[in-house]
């Protein structure tokens, strides 16, 4: 029996977070939201809507906020843990076939593959999210649907063994490189998304200084030194 936890790592999203939290709690009843140093009120939004929340004092990354979510759910009896963005663009909707495709194949890393509208993406982010795609297929050798979508469920013993040491975004794009190398399977299926407008669009993802990270993290894995 897989016992599934719901993972947020949350960052200045007081205005999403608890739709969020409350749509995720419809399908698995812990939702752990690791508040990675908001200078809003995040943590007391999630908190109201019925999380448990960790907060940094500090913004450490998005890898360092999964990273500690995942240790503390394998704690508290987690198999997996099913991880969303606060930010709305993941549906509550799609959680029930990532966890009908992780049940059928509970060893396996589950990636929903985010299906964009036409023209609803800025063109920076369609570049970065290819970029990115590029890079893990250059270093897997294999090509994988949508490697920067936040929107998964990881097996948590299995996920923590592989040693991922990436803080910051690059940690999405690192644990499959080295899940991949381990021999995990990766289980992709599409997944409808909702894209806001860009004047009300909150990711933190900074095209080049991540896009870097996430370049030097598959060079030096690549080149076996990370």
């Amino acid at each position: 029996m897989l016992e599934v936890a719901v993972l947020i790592a949350a960052l200045d999203c007081e205005a999403t977070v608890g739709a969020v939290v409350q749509g995720a709690r419809t399908h698995a009843p812990h939702v752990l939201v690791v508040d990675d140093g908001s200078r809003d009120a995040t943590a007391d939004a999630a908190k109201a809507a019925g999380a448990e929340v960790v907060r940094f004092a500090a913004n450490r990354g998005k890898g360092a906020a999964l990273r500690t979510g995942m240790r503390i759910l394998l704690e508290r009896g987690a198999t997996h843990a099913l991880t969303m963005d606060g930010d709305g663009q993941h549906l509550a909707s799609e959680l029930p076939a990532l966890l009908r495709t992780a049940a059928a194949d509970p060893h396996a890393l589950v990636l929903g593959a985010r299906l964009h509208e036409p023209g609803s993406l800025a063109p920076i982010r369609v570049f970065g999210n290819r970029f990115a795609n590029r890079w893990v297929r250059i270093a897997c050798g294999a090509a994988l649907d949508d490697t920067q979508s936040g929107l998964r469920v990881y097996p948590l013993r299995e996920t923590l063994a592989l040693g991922c040491r990436s803080d910051r975004f690059a940690f999405e794009t690192e644990v499959l490189i080295r899940a991949t190398r381990a021999g995990l399977a990766i289980r992709s299926i599409p997944v409808a998304v909702h894209n806001p407008s860009p004047g009300e669009h909150t990711s933190h993802f900074r095209v080049f200084s991540d896009s870097l990270r996430i370049v030097l993290t598959v060079v030096g894995l690549m080149l076996r030194v990370w």
